[in-house]
C-alpha cells in the first residue's frame, strides 16, 4: 500500500512539474514576443545586442516534452517553437537580408528544442502538418522570417485560445489586400497556396477555402495566379 501511495505521489509530482514547465515556457514566450515583435516584424538587431531573454527561453524549452494527446497544447508549443527557432537562426547569422541567404536554414540546421534535435522543416512538416493534416491554418501562424509570410504576432499562442488565434490570423491574412490581390475577376495569391495546395483544396477549390475567411468573397470563377514570394527579412527598421 505504501508503495502504491509513493508511486501515485511521484506520478502527481511529475505531472505538476510538466505542467509548470509548459506554463513557464508559454509565459516566457509571451514576454519575448511582446518585447521584440512590433507591427508584425522582429527587432533582430536588439536581440543580437542582448540575447539573454532568447537564451533563457531556449534553455527552458530544450527539454520540455509535450504529447500529441493534448492537441492544442502540442500545437501551441510547436507553433511558438517554430517562430522562436526562426528568430534564433536569424540572430545567429545577423546581419543578413534574407533567411534563404543561409544555406540549410530550414532543412539542414538542427536545433535542440522540446526534447528533440530537429530542423525547422521537421517542426512544420512532421510535428505539425504531419500529425494534424487537416489544419491548414498553420500556414498563417508559422513565420519564416520573410516578408512574404503572414505577420508574426506579439504574443504567444496559448492552448486555451489557440483556435481563436488561428482563426484570427487566418482571417487577417486572407483579408489583407496585399496578401490576396483582387482585380475584378483576376486574383493573385501568395505562393504559399501553390506550394501547399493540397492543404487547402481537400474536397474544395482554393477559392472555396479563401472564401471561408473573406469578408468580401471572391467570385467562384475567379482566375487565380501566384505572385513571387518575398524573402526579404521581416525586420523592424
Amino acid at each position: 500500500m505504501k508503495n502504491l501511495i509513493l508511486l501515485f505521489t511521484c506520478i502527481l509530482a511529475l505531472g505538476n512539474g510538466y505542467s509548470q514547465s509548459v506554463d513557464a515556457y508559454l509565459d516566457k514566450s509571451e514576454s519575448f514576443f511582446s518585447t521584440y515583435v512590433k507591427d508584425g516584424k522582429v527587432d533582430y538587431k536588439a536581440i543580437k545586442n542582448d540575447s539573454s531573454e532568447l537564451d533563457e527561453l531556449l534553455t527552458l524549452a530544450a527539454d520540455v516534452r509535450v504529447g500529441k494527446e493534448n492537441a492544442n497544447e502540442f500545437q501551441a508549443f510547436w507553433i511558438n517553437g517554430y517562430n522562436i527557432l526562426v528568430i534564433k537562426s536569424i540572430v545567429e547569422n545577423y546581419p543578413l537580408k534574407s533567411p534563404v541567404d543561409v544555406k540549410g536554414f530550414f532543412d539542414v540546421k538542427k536545433h535542440k528544442f522540446g526534447g528533440e534535435n530537429i530542423t525547422l522543416d521537421d517542426v512544420e512538416n512532421k510535428l505539425l502538418r504531419g500529425n494534424f493534416p487537416d489544419e491548414p491554418r498553420f500556414h498563417f501562424v508559422l513565420v519564416c522570417a520573410g516578408l512574404g509570410c503572414p505577420p508574426i504576432i506579439d504574443e504567444a499562442y496559448r492552448p486555451s485560445k489557440l483556435d481563436e488565434q488561428l482563426e484570427r490570423q487566418t482571417k487577417l491574412a486572407i483579408n489583407d489586400p496585399m496578401f490576396i490581390r483582387v482585380n475584378k475577376n483576376k486574383v493573385k495569391v501568395s505562393q504559399i497556396f501553390e506550394w501547399y495546395n493540397d492543404d487547402f483544396t481537400s474536397g474544395q477549390t482554393l477559392v472555396d477555402f479563401i472564401n471561408e475567411f473573406r469578408s468580401e468573397e471572391l467570385p467562384e470563377n475567379a482566375k487565380v495566379s501566384y505572385y513571387p514570394y518575398d524573402w526579404t527579412l521581416n525586420e523592424v527598421k
